[in-house]
């Protein structure tokens, strides 16, 4: 089903997105596909380059109802990373919230033509495309459809519920599925979104104290830097996730009775696969919580504290990444984890080397290949830190002759901000096992 167009019908004055109301978003999303129309008429895929801003969710929208493929282009990346994402799956047409590429205000200016729109989303259709980085440093593309996307919407319902009154804040970016899936569920829920251009203490605490929104999803980064400013509150959800969360935040958060739901899921999984009330259950916070409906979790190979491998079946995973084969049954999240007897589920611990920070996944082996380009670089490896702020931070640790300007420089030209390494130390060799394997562990 067309999900704005019934609301279009049903409650055309409820707000939706920011203070635009269902009817004000449908005509917009109309007008603005009948637009684009010229510029991806001939194209199957499309990409989105965008801050989060009400814009973009009307173009990802507006893209939707042209059948289009979206990409959603991490706006932290490089040029050079931009570039083999777009080679790779093909797309020639770019919009952007700048003037990047195609400007969202030069589309606004352009003629409409008079075309007969899709009226069903097909469940099998793919809606976006989000590249998420390999261990190898490879990114791999994970195709939602709508299937998966209204699935996640259902099982999101039975545990979170849904009132008239819900008004989400989006502050994760809509480039990251955690953003999206909250405009998707409003979508299919006829509730309101607040969409905010970035975390910003003060419009958060703002919109928390006066009650004008009552969920938000934030990482504990977030939540640490608003916690002791939170005093009345009408928040009925606050899902955390992204990283690890610290069990001093959640602790301050059920003394100040906000009700914090733990979540854990991936891109691949189309968000949240497992969640629960801290509240609720606030002998469970070490956990990361239940499953969603018709998500079913295994242990693969455990030991005999029975630990293993975490993997995932459920109606929300995606089909197999583009290009590559197809998933026939489970998929291996590459965490490591048990399942107690009440049947919660518990991460000892991120997927192997992986750095979590502010909410951003850096994968070391991605630096790390683009370091050994470097005809200088004799060995070299990434690893996390702790950090207050961020909650890691990478650690680069280098056999080498070039001084640490010279590396970071060369590292800035090819991969985001937030993948450079924070600290650099110099080795004249780096711990290594019988086989000549690089043991991190003793870094």
């Amino acid at each position: 089903m067309n999900w704005l167009k019934k609301w279009n019908i049903e409650i055309p004055n409820k707000k939706f997105i920011n203070d635009l109301t269902f009817r004000e978003v449908y005509e917009s999303v109309i007008d603005l596909a009948k637009r684009l129309y010229l510029y991806v008429k001939n194209e199957r895929r499309v990409a989105i380059y965008s801050n989060n801003l009400v814009d973009m969710a009307l173009f990802f929208l507006a893209l939707q109802f042209l059948q289009k493929e979206v990409l959603m282009l991490n706006t932290r990346l490089t040029d050079e990373e931009i570039t083999k994402q777009l080679k790779t799956l093909n797309i020639k047409v770019v919009f952007s919230y700048d003037c990047k590429f195609i400007s969202f205000s030069e589309v606004y200016k352009n003629e409409k033509k008079d075309i007969k729109l899709v009226e069903e989303f097909d469940k099998e259709k793919i809606a976006a495309i989000m590249n998420t980085s390999a261990t190898t440093g490879e990114f791999k593309s994970v195709p939602l459809r709508w299937k998966q996307l209204y699935s996640h919407v259902v099982a999101s319902q039975k545990s979170l519920g849904v009132t008239d009154e819900d008004n989400w804040l989006v502050v994760l970016p809509m480039y990251h599925i955690g953003g999206l899936s909250i405009l998707i569920r409003s979508l299919y829920n006829g509730t309101s979104i607040t969409i905010l251009e970035k975390f910003d203490e003060e419009q958060v605490i703002e919109l928390i104290g006066n009650n004008r929104i009552n969920m938000m999803s934030i990482v504990p980064t977030m939540l640490n830097r608003i916690i002791d400013r939170i005093d009345k509150h009408n928040l009925r959800v606050v899902l955390v996730g992204g990283e690890f969360i610290p069990n001093a935040l959640v602790e301050k958060s059920i003394i100040k009775s906000i009700p914090i739901y733990k979540t854990y899921g991936m891109t691949e999984t189309t968000s949240q696969s497992v969640t629960f009330s801290v509240l609720e259950y606030p002998d469970k916070i070490d956990s990361v919580g239940l499953p969603l409906e018709k998500v079913d979790i295994r242990i693969e190979n455990p030991d005999e504290k029975g630990i293993g491998e975490v993997l995932i079946k459920s109606p929300m995973l995606m089909d197999g990444y583009i290009g590559k084969e197809k998933i026939s049954g489970y998929f291996n999240t590459e965490d490591v984890g048990y399942i107690d007897e009440d049947g919660f589920l518990y991460i000892l611990d991120r997927r192997k080397n992986i750095i979590i920070s502010g909410g951003e996944n850096i994968y070391p082996k991605e630096i790390e290949n683009v370091l050994y380009a470097h005809p200088k670089i004799h060995e070299c490896a990434v690893v996390g830190k702790k950090d207050e702020r961020w909650g890691q931070i990478p650690v680069l640790y280098v056999v080498s002759s070039l001084d640490k300007n010279t590396i970071l420089e060369y590292l800035s030209n090819k991969l985001a901000k937030y993948k450079i390494p924070q600290k650099i130390i110099y080795l004249e060799e780096l711990p290594k096992n019988a086989s000549g394997k690089i043991l991190k562990k003793n870094l």
